[in-house]
C-alpha cells in the first residue's frame, strides 16, 4: 500500500514508540505522586515539554501546555481570548478554528472571516481591513491543511498588533510544525501543534503561549499544566511526541527539500489535460493539491484504494461534505470541486511510491471519464 494523505495523519515513528513503551509498562507512575517513580515521571515530562518548546521557540518568552491535541490547542485559544468586539479569523482555517469562531456569536462576539486567494492563502489586506480597536482575537492557520498554502504569520502578527495592540494573535500551526523551518516571534501570542502529523501519536498535542499572556483554563480538576489544562498527563503519549519531534526537527530541511522535488515530479507526471494544480508551488512541500475535472473525488480516491494508493479528497474532519468548504472559499466551481484530490507526503515517501501512484491516478482519472 502506497500512503499519501500524510495530512490526515503519518505512521508513527518506530523508534519513537519504542523509546516511550517505558513509561507506559515500567514508569508508569502517575507524574503527580510524591514519591520516588512520580517525581522522574514528572522530570521527565519536564523535559520533553522544555525540549518541545525550544524547538520553534524562545523558553524564556513563551511555555507549552500539554493538550489532546490541535483542535482542543485551538479551541482553548479561541474561547480564552475571543471574549468581547469582534474575533476575525480567515475563511481557510481548519474546522478546529472554523467552528468555534462560528459559536461566538452565541456569547456575544462577532466573528468576522477573511475571504482567500486562489492557493488558499489569506487574502492579507482583507484581514487586517476586519481588525479594529473591538477585535480581541485574530487567529491565522499557519499552513492551509487543504492546499498547503503558506500563511506569512509573523508578518501579519506584526500588522495586526500595529493596529491593536491589545489584540491576541493566535495561529494553527499543526501543519507546519516540523515541517517548515520557523520560529515564534514576540508578536505572535499562541500556537497550536499536534503530534500525529508528524510520526506522534494521536491523542496528544499542545498550546504554546506567550509567558506574560493570561489564558483561562480549558479543563478544571487537578491543577496539571500549570492550572491550564487538569487532567493527569498522557506520559506516554508526549514523551512519544517528544522523541518524534527530536527526529523530525533534526532532518527538517534536508527532508522538506528531499519532498519538495518529489512534490514537483508528481505534479509533472500527472496527466495535466484531466488534472489541474490548485496548491502553489511555494506551499508546503508535503501537499498537493489537484482536481481532475469533472470527476468525483472521493469515487478517484476510492478506486486508488482499490489500486493500493491511500490519498485524501480534502481535510478528513470535512469527509461528510459533498466538497471543501475551504476549496470552495478559494473560489472555484462546482465541476472543480468535486474532482479535488489531496496528496501528502512524507518523509518514508520514495521517488519509485510517487512515480507509481501518479501513474495509477491518471489511470483511475480516464477511466472514471470513459464510463461518463
Amino acid at each position: 500500500m502506497i500512503y499519501l494523505d500524510n495530512a490526515a495523519t503519518t505512521r508513527p515513528d518506530p523508534e519513537a514508540f519504542d523509546r516511550a513503551q517505558a513509561y507506559c509498562s515500567d514508569h508508569f507512575y502517575n507524574p503527580s505522586a510524591r514519591y520516588g517513580g512520580g517525581f522522574a515521571v514528572a522530570s521527565a515530562v519536564g523535559e520533553a515539554r522544555e525540549n518541545l518548546l525550544a524547538k520553534i521557540a524562545d523558553p524564556g518568552k513563551f511555555e507549552l501546555i500539554f493538550t489532546s491535541g490541535g483542535t482542543e490547542s485551538d479551541n482553548q485559544a479561541v474561547f480564552s481570548c475571543a471574549r468581547r468586539g469582534n474575533a476575525v479569523t480567515t475563511a481557510g482555517e481548519h474546522a478546529a478554528v472554523e467552528r468555534p469562531f462560528s459559536a461566538l456569536k452565541n456569547r456575544g462576539v462577532e466573528p468576522r472571516f477573511a475571504p482567500l486567494n486562489r492557493d488558499g492563502s489569506v487574502n492579507a489586506e482583507a484581514l487586517l481591513s476586519l481588525v479594529d480597536e473591538k477585535t480581541s482575537l485574530v487567529s491565522v492557520i499557519h499552513v492551509n491543511n487543504e492546499t498547503g498554502a503558506v500563511n506569512e504569520i509573523a508578518d501579519l502578527a506584526k500588522r495586526v498588533k500595529r493596529k491593536n495592540p491589545r489584540c491576541v494573535f493566535h495561529s494553527d500551526g499543526v501543519q507546519a510544525f516540523g515541517k517548515i523551518p520557523f520560529r515564534l516571534t514576540s508578536e505572535i501570542d499562541l500556537y497550536s501543534v499536534s503530534a500525529h502529523k508528524i510520526g506522534g501519536l494521536k491523542g496528544t498535542g499542545a498550546l504554546i503561549k506567550r509567558k506574560e499572556l493570561t489564558l483561562s483554563p480549558y479543563l478544571y480538576g487537578g491543577g496539571q499544566e500549570s492550572g491550564l489544562r487538569s487532567g493527569t498527563e498522557n506520559v506516554f503519549g508526549l514523551l512519544d511526541f517528544a522523541y518524534a519531534a527530536e527526529k523530525k526537527f533534526a532532518a527538517l530541511e534536508r527532508d522538506a527539500a528531499r519532498i519538495r522535488l518529489l512534490r514537483e515530479a508528481f505534479w509533472a507526471s500527472l496527466d495535466q489535460k484531466i488534472f489541474m494544480r490548485i496548491s502553489p508551488e511555494n506551499g508546503s512541500p508535503y501537499i498537493l493539491t489537484a482536481s481532475a475535472s469533472g470527476t468525483r473525488g472521493e469515487v478517484l480516491s476510492r478506486m486508488l484504494w482499490d489500486r493500493g494508493v491511500v490519498v485524501g479528497t480534502g481535510s478528513a474532519c470535512s469527509s461528510k461534505h459533498r466538497f471543501s468548504r475551504v476549496i470552495a472559499a478559494c473560489g472555484y466551481p462546482e465541476n472543480v470541486l468535486d474532482g479535488v484530490l489531496r496528496i501528502s507526503f512524507s518523509p518514508q515517501t520514495t521517488e519509485q511510491e510517487a512515480e507509481k501512484a501518479a501513474a495509477l491516478m491518471n489511470e483511475a482519472a480516464r477511466e472514471f471519464k470513459e464510463k461518463l
